[in-house]
């Protein structure tokens, strides 16, 4: 069984781990090492072209994860007064939107948005494809993420420091604010966290519903249609560090609200 495991996860991160490797080779060549040198960093980081990419990116996850994070939560909170039946649908919903494949979210998004901008074009309204668009596909879906974190930890969350918030007076958002919100925060922070990832990381939804805007995944995707270059890989090592910070800090964040609710 031991050996099994270990090809799988060879197979599964030597690609990644030769990504890293050749990040650092001093020639032009991605499949022959010729030296080990820092040029290609100091390349991707100088390209404009990725620059922009990047900087499309930031915006887009940071404010559909934003989005998603807030809407997310009222979600949650809503879903949990709701009754039985209504609850496991919506459940069921909110787990659909996660599994659903992307291509077939990006394509859905599409034509939703094309007949939107079409009954806005009526009216005199015109709009496009562009960052609307990317921030709105994104967040609708990490909305679902977001959603399914929270519900969790408010299913364990204890009744009775909202029952004695109510007993000492205090009004239903005082008591939201004060004694529910801080419960959750861990919670909408890992959400948060991980919607932006998702956003950022993202390729094939906002092939879709980009536009004229390219987001960091498109570039490199288009560039390694000319061939896979040092640059490209520096590019890939640089997101997989920052996709990988942003994963480490939801764990955090998830591990400490289990303990909060071990406390609680």
């Amino acid at each position: 069984m031991r050996p099994f495991l270990t090809a799988v996860y060879l197979f599964l991160y030597a690609p990644i781990a030769l990504v890293v490797v050749f990040s650092f080779n001093a020639g032009r060549n991605a499949s022959e090492i010729t030296g080990f040198s820092l040029q290609w960093y100091g390349k991707a980081l100088g390209n404009v072209f990725l620059t922009d990419a990047l900087r499309t990116s930031l915006i887009v996850a940071f404010t559909s994860a934003a989005l998603a994070a807030i809407f997310g939560t009222m979600a949650a909170m809503g879903m949990e007064r709701l009754g039985p039946r209504l609850r496991a649908a919506a459940d069921g919903l909110m787990a659909a939107a996660i599994v659903v494949p992307g291509v077939v979210i990006g394509i859905a998004t599409l034509v939703a948005l094309a007949g939107l901008f079409a009954l806005l074009d009526d009216i005199g309204l015109h709009l496009e494809l562009g960052y609307l668009s990317l921030i709105a596909a994104h967040g609708l879906f990490s909305m679902a993420l977001v959603a399914m974190i929270v519900k969790a930890r408010i299913a364990s969350l204890s009744r009775d420091i909202v029952e004695a918030s109510y007993d000492l007076g205090a009004p239903p958002f005082a008591t939201f604010v004060q004694v529910v919100l801080p419960q959750l925060r861990p919670s909408i922070l890992a959400g948060f966290l991980m919607s932006f990832t998702f956003s950022f990381d993202d390729f094939i939804i906002a092939f879709f519903v980009a536009g004229s805007h390219t987001t960091l995944p498109m570039y490199v995707f288009a560039s390694i249609r000319r061939g896979v270059t040092p640059e490209i890989n520096a590019i890939a090592t640089m997101v997989l560090v920052a996709s990988l910070l942003l994963i480490a800090g939801a764990r955090v964040l998830m591990r400490e609200r289990k303990r909060h609710a071990v406390e609680g």
